[in-house]
């Protein structure tokens, strides 16, 4: 009798297979909520940054319309100029361009 109780403590080490696998479980459901989480954060970067480029440039514009008396025809124009420091990228999920009216516009996560 002693015997069988110490082969029943020896062999109660450790998890089962099961219990691994609920946790491996729970560890995926968790990891796939803070993605979600995470990419909602990164919309509104993007967002603000967009907004930010554009009243960039529109306080460009203006500043080149004050001292040339006349709107830009493009970003290149306020670059140019000195107004901008460099046209604003493009590879970042939105556009900020001038159009033909000479206004500011912005495309992609501003909107």
């Amino acid at each position: 009798m002693n015997q069988d109780c110490r082969a029943t403590v020896r062999a109660d080490h450790g998890f089962t297979l099961i219990e691994l696998l609920i946790v491996i479980v729970i560890l995926g459901v968790l990891a796939g909520v803070t993605v979600f989480a995470v990419q909602a954060f990164n919309n509104e970067g993007k967002e603000a940054a967009c907004l930010a480029d554009k009243k960039n440039v529109e306080v460009a514009a203006e500043a080149y319309y004050a001292k040339k008396g006349t709107k830009a025809a493009s970003l290149t124009d306020l670059v140019t100029e000195g107004f901008l420091k460099q046209v604003p990228r493009t590879d970042n999920g939105y556009t900020i361009s001038i159009n033909s009216d000479k206004a500011v516009i912005a495309s992609g996560a501003c909107t």
